[in-house]
């Protein structure tokens, strides 16, 4: 069975709104014309609904302009993060850019995966084989670069 993997974006549902809203407008104002008796009081009337409904139109489309998915802010900075992990006899050197000052950059060796969080809700796993015998040896932050030294115990 086929997946679905296309995008549905708020723009496109406006494709469908806002011509069943103008055609709503258009039946209530030709109802109005044919039933009022008032003349011109009615056609200032029609005018104004025609500005209020112009008005709501152009405020949905700025609201689907402005609104962008999270999940693809994080995705893109998912793939854009790199790490160098190099492996030695006796150790392993760890070298990525993590952002934030030093005191918010937290690093844990758990069970063969490196965690790394750092400000703005930077969060990474890296899988370190043979890690389950190794402990952080040495710790620096300088710059936005973090360089870990992985010994063995």
């Amino acid at each position: 069975m086929a997946s679905y993997k296309g995008t549905y974006s708020n723009e496109q549902s406006l494709n469908y709104v806002i011509p069943i809203m103008v055609i709503l407008f258009l039946g209530i104002v030709y109802i109005m014309s044919q039933r009022s008796g008032l003349g011109f009081v009615s056609f200032i009337l029609i005018g104004a609904a025609a500005f209020t409904m112009i008005y709501w139109v152009i405020v949905l489309k700025k609201m689907t302009k402005d609104q962008k998915p999270k999940y693809a802010a994080r995705e893109q900075e998912t793939k854009s993060w790199v790490y160098d992990l190099i492996k030695g006899d006796e150790e392993i050197i760890f070298v990525s850019e993590v952002p934030g000052p030093e005191d918010k950059v937290m690093v844990r060796l758990i069970d063969g995966i490196l965690y790394v969080r750092g400000s703005s809700n930077f969060s990474k796993e890296v899988p370190i084989e043979g890690s389950n015998e190794m402990k952080i040896n040495d710790f620096k932050y300088r710059n936005g670069v973090l360089t870990l030294r992985i010994k063995k115990l």
